[in-house]
């Protein structure tokens, strides 16, 4: 085991080591390597060490560099070093972290973690936190614990009894809403189609006006950081409308919420702590390994009666805090271990640094961009940048041969009629230099694509 571990660290270690000066794509060979996956299962043992060489040899080439500072695709971080550090202590650790009695250890981070989380996101200090994969099973916890209590108030048990027969909800969400947030919806039996989806201005913010009369069961979803935009919804005037009439309202921060951490970007969540239950990604701004997800609920037994579980083998109920009790999983990995080091690590300070340098960033990229005569396309407040390079066949080819070329990586996406290259900033690990390098290689491809400037 020892000799073992001590090759995957070389192994792993000398793959980061080399992310600066290799292309952010895999090459198209090391992908066609791939072919020789296709084989029959094997029908005797295999030697470990020989088996984690083939993993190396034929994985780590055909990886793209998401842990480098020069992935800016979708809004990801790379995991700090010392978050990938602990995530290998805690996988040999191999704790199943839904329960204190045999995992004390693991318990005690996580508790201090989420306590932490509450902090330094300025959350309501009594609300319950969960560990889970990522923003979908976030979004679906706080909507969980969402449908529990509009029901509760209306005197329907959802656990127990269902949905046939229930009052009706009423699920009001952005015209901008993230995929992620229609799925949970689709999941909890609330319907992907049957929401209202409120209009939105330019930046993709709801617009306040567009909020139907409320009455009922109510659930209002809103969000922190559009994916394209990185804009915020107007929360207070949100928040006071709905909750007058007794709606839950649920915030969608999967990487904005972290601009409470930030002093010059806490003014952009004004009113979101007026919210019943926020969700957000550590695996995206605080920058620890997939997979990092984290839900908040304020009335905590709303997600606990929404998530429990009850058997003869598991610990009976006490005062201590059961993780299984607000989280889809029974079984789980330690993820707040990984949060826990990323905090102890970074502490207050740092976590606001690194946001705000990553918006630091974007802003270079769009005046760079802009000065050369290119059209940005929305509002850079935060760590997002839509950027046009003329028509739509222009800017995909722009795309297209900039992943291609290998310095950087963006997407494409659509944003309000226009087809746009996406840049996310979110890496710990992103410099000045490779915002520099990135910006000289899109300027250089757009002009020899032909765009307009």
């Amino acid at each position: 085991m020892s000799s073992l571990l001590d090759d995957a660290a070389k192994r792993a270690s000398r793959y980061l080591d080399a992310l600066p000066s290799r292309a952010v794509a895999p090459l198209p060979e090391a992908i066609a390597r791939l072919q020789s996956l296709d084989e029959p299962l094997p029908e005797h043992p295999q030697a470990p060490d020989a088996i984690l060489r083939r993993l190396d040899e034929l994985g780590s080439p055909a990886t793209s560099a998401m842990a480098g500072g020069r992935f800016f695709g979708f809004v990801i971080g790379g995991a700090l070093p010392v978050t990938v550090a602990a995530n290998w202590l805690a996988t040999a650790w191999d704790q199943n972290a839904g329960g204190h009695g045999p995992a004390p250890g693991v318990a005690a981070f996580e508790h201090t973690a989420l306590r932490w989380l509450l902090e330094i996101l300025d959350l309501p200090r009594h609300a319950a936190g969960a560990f889970v994969t990522g923003a979908t099973q976030a979004n679906l916890c706080g909507l969980a614990a969402a449908r529990h209590a509009v029901l509760k108030r209306a005197g329907w048990d959802v656990e127990a009894d269902g949905l046939f027969g229930a009052p009706p909800i009423t699920v009001i969400v952005s015209a901008e809403a993230h995929p992620t947030v229609i799925k949970a919806l689709g999941v909890l039996g609330l319907g992907r189609s049957r929401v209202i989806r409120m209009g939105t201005d330019a930046q993709g913010r709801i617009r306040p006006e567009f909020l139907p009369p409320l009455a009922g069961p109510t659930i209002l979803c809103l969000q922190a950081g559009n994916i394209n935009t990185g804009a915020f919804d107007p929360f207070a005037v949100l928040c006071e409308r709905a909750q007058a009439v007794g709606a839950w309202v649920h915030v969608d921060g999967a990487f904005g919420l972290w601009a409470l951490a930030a002093p010059t970007l806490r003014h952009l969540c004004d009113g979101i702590d007026r919210a019943d239950s926020w969700a957000t990604d550590a695996h995206k701004w605080l920058n620890v390994p997939y997979d990092s997800g984290l839900a908040f609920v304020r009335d905590g037994e709303a997600l606990r009666a929404a998530m429990s579980v009850t058997a003869a083998y598991l610990s009976p109920p006490g005062p201590r805090r059961v993780a299984s009790d607000f989280t889809p999983e029974l079984s789980r990995r330690a993820r707040g271990v990984d949060v826990w080091s990323a905090l102890s690590s970074l502490g207050r300070s740092g976590v606001a640094q690194m946001i705000e340098r990553c918006c630091k960033h974007a802003r270079r990229f769009a005046r760079g961009l802009e000065s050369a005569g290119y059209s940005i396309l929305n509002d850079v407040v935060l760590n997002q940048v839509l950027v046009s390079f003329g028509d739509a066949a222009i800017t995909r080819r722009v795309i297209t041969e900039l992943q291609a070329e290998g310095t950087c990586w963006c997407g494409v996406t659509e944003w309000q009629g226009q087809t746009a290259m996406r840049i996310s900033v979110c890496s710990w690990a992103t410099t000045d230099d490779d915002v520099e390098l990135s910006l000289a290689a899109m300027l250089r491809i757009a002009a020899r694509c032909g765009a307009s400037a």
